[in-house]
């Protein structure tokens, strides 16, 4: 069983092609969970997926890359799909999430974990849309205490029908949280105006042990109580940004796995060079995505 966990969306992404659109597996906690497994990180994921064609698709693809997808929950609801239309390099998407599998998935279907599992991750448009943002924060505050999580709201304003609800439940989760990355973006719309570093320290102030804050083409800063390091972006042709945020938590995750640091305790003794060890795989991965159509990130060969 995996030492990671993912847990979010999966869900089709409709990308443009030839004047119309091609589906391609995606969503923000499946997208980490791919990276994960082809970085070669032990790896599984956590949501509901369809049992029509498109579920098909996401478990095949998630099988191929080495996720372990036993704990999902497969329903004959639909699969959700997100028409995607690239502006200037960034995607911009359409949702249609109406009683689909993955929002439907509630608290009751919460799967005991298996004691291998060090580290969840939490993160998406899962954490908008009832019942199952619900249920993800119901996990993250059961396993909290004893495991790790590590969340990335990856926010998408449009998307969200109620801000003070959406704002009350990541709050909340980020407060439970041992690793919490944003983008600077991200940042911004939570907490309004303000130097980077000062906003960061304040996660850690409340608790947090590691706080990653990117920066697009400039790079990603890693925070944690002692430490600062500052990893400049590596230099891409880029496709498209589909992807990038997703390739650079599973880059942190992987390092961290890696360097036997997935518990509260190691967490708590994090120096320069780990910091530096994962954020060089971080951006390195992040850089070979967005060099690439759609959600593709790199295996471990491609890194070396």
């Amino acid at each position: 069983m995996p030492k990671i966990l993912c847990c979010g969306e999966a869900l089709i992404d409709m990308l443009p092609s030839d004047g119309g659109f091609m589906p391609a597996c995606g969503g923000a906690a499946f997208n980490t969970a791919i990276a994960l497994g082809r970085l070669g990180a032990s790896v599984g994921f956590f949501s509901g997926l369809s049992s029509d064609f498109f579920g098909d698709m996401l478990r095949g693809s998630l099988q191929a890359s080495g996720v372990d997808s036993r704990l999902a929950i497969t329903s004959a609801r639909p699969c959700t799909l997100a028409f995607v239309r690239l502006v200037e390099g960034h995607a911009q998407y359409a949702f249609y999430d109406e009683g689909t599998a993955g929002r439907m998935l509630d608290a009751g279907d919460i799967p005991a974990l298996p004691d291998t599992v060090q580290a969840l991750f939490f993160g998406g448009i899962s954490l908008v849309s009832e019942p199952c943002a619900t249920a993800y924060e119901a996990l993250m505050m059961r396993e909290a205490p004893a495991r790790v999580t590590m969340i990335d709201p990856n926010i998408r304003p449009g998307f969200i029908a109620d801000e003070a609800s959406y704002r009350a439940r990541i709050e909340r989760m980020l407060a439970l949280a041992d690793i919490i990355k944003l983008s600077d973006e991200d940042l911004h719309w939570l907490r309004g105006a303000g130097d980077l570093a000062d906003l960061a320290q304040a996660f850690l102030a409340a608790g947090a042990k590691l706080v990653l804050i990117t920066e697009g083409a400039k790079g990603a800063t890693a925070y944690s109580t002692n430490h600062k390091v500052f990893m400049p972006a590596t230099k891409a042709d880029v496709i498209d940004a589909v992807g990038a945020g997703d390739t650079f938590n599973a880059g942190i995750l992987a390092a961290l796995h890696q360097l036997d640091m997935l518990t509260k305790e190691t967490l708590d003794t994090i120096d320069d060079a780990a910091l530096t060890t994962a954020l060089t795989l971080a951006t390195r991965a992040a850089a070979i995505t967005v060099s690439r159509s759609g959600a593709n990130p790199p295996w471990a060969k491609d890194l070396t």
